[in-house]
């Protein structure tokens, strides 16, 4: 199967207006497919689609994924414009600067939920239905190494949600198997990407140039999304080649 699989393929991707998913909406419709960007700060938004240069084929709706009226929303509209949504990549994530156990206050808890977990859930609340009609369908959910490992750079907050992410499409994808739904959980570790601005620590130009690239996890989704559906890939770590580890 190659890389033209994707022609007219129905493409959402949440948090589509930089970084990961942006790089990735760029690869897919290069392939041929059409897609739709969302995500909750609308100007950017209207300018990434205007740098997608796509022909037609790419569009943009804004709204927060966290919001379960806001995703039904974002799904609909997407619905609208491609007929149906063949691959959902689920890439909406935040993180916060003060994320230390000691700074976390129930609101800033509250809100790595809603922006690293919940939008997840309420995006394949409202894509799944269709997908289950059509008995297929492809979730792509970029994850983060902080699902894998407790590593304390990515704060509590952050970290657990990720790792209730993981648990969740662990369990969707034994669920939705029977539907001919398939899911792929990408575990990235450091990208260069604006969520190191709110690092605690300023990240130098050095240090985002020795790290992946958003375009290196938009191959990472490429790969899966050019799978036929015998194949199933359910998880698939990418790190920077100067990590000691896996």
């Amino acid at each position: 199967m190659t890389a033209q699989s994707l022609k007219d393929q129905g493409v959402l991707i949440t948090g589509g207006g930089s970084g990961i998913g942006l790089a990735t909406a760029r690869l897919l419709l290069a392939q041929g497919a059409r897609v739709v960007i969302s995500g909750r700060d609308q100007e950017k938004l209207w300018s990434a689609l205007a740098s997608l240069g796509h022909g037609g084929r790419a569009f943009a709706v804004a709204g927060d994924a966290s919001n379960p009226e806001d995703a039904a929303r974002i799904e609909s509209t997407a619905t609208k414009h491609l007929g149906h949504i063949d691959l959902l990549v689920a890439n909406a994530g935040a993180n916060i600067k003060d994320r230390t156990l000691k700074d976390l206050s129930p609101e800033r808890w509250k809100t790595m939920l809603d922006s690293n977990l919940n939008a997840a859930f309420h995006m394949l609340q409202t894509v799944l239905p269709g997908m289950r009609q059509r008995k297929n369908g492809l979730v792509v959910v970029i994850n983060s190494i902080a699902g894998k490992r407790g590593n304390p750079l990515g704060g509590p907050a952050y970290v657990a949600a990720k790792f209730a992410l993981h648990g969740l499409i662990t369990a969707a994808a034994v669920e939705e198997k029977p539907n001919g739904i398939r899911f792929c959980s990408i575990y990235p570790g450091e990208v260069n990407t604006p969520i190191l601005e709110a690092r605690p620590n300023p990240v130098t130009e050095q240090h985002k140039l020795g790290i992946l690239q958003p375009e290196d996890v938009a191959q990472a989704v490429l790969f899966v999304a050019n799978l036929p559906p015998r194949a199933s890939v359910p998880e698939l770590v990418i790190t920077p080649t100067s990590y000691a580890f896996i």
